[in-house]
């Protein structure tokens, strides 16, 4: 599986309008960058209390970006 593959899956297992979801990626100094946009609807579950279910979604995709030997991943999300 890829690595935006995996992100945009755990994204859209929490989202509501999981259609909506878009995930690209780009590299940039060393580094893979992952954009994930969702709808404004579903911001609040995707970033969650404190920011705890970004900060597991960030920890998953490093997790895996260190076990399949890519570069270091930032994870940028935003809204539409």
């Amino acid at each position: 599986m890829d690595i935006v593959l995996y992100t945009e899956y755990l994204v859209k297992s929490i989202c509501e309008n999981a259609d909506l979801v878009k995930v690209s990626s780009y590299e940039a100094e060393e580094k893979l960058v992952l954009e994930v946009l969702v709808p404004e609807s579903s911001m609040g579950a995707v970033l969650g209390k404190d920011g705890r279910n970004i900060k597991a979604i960030r920890t998953l995709v490093n997790a895996y970006s260190y076990l399949h030997k890519l570069p270091k991943i930032e994870l940028n999300i935003d809204s539409f």
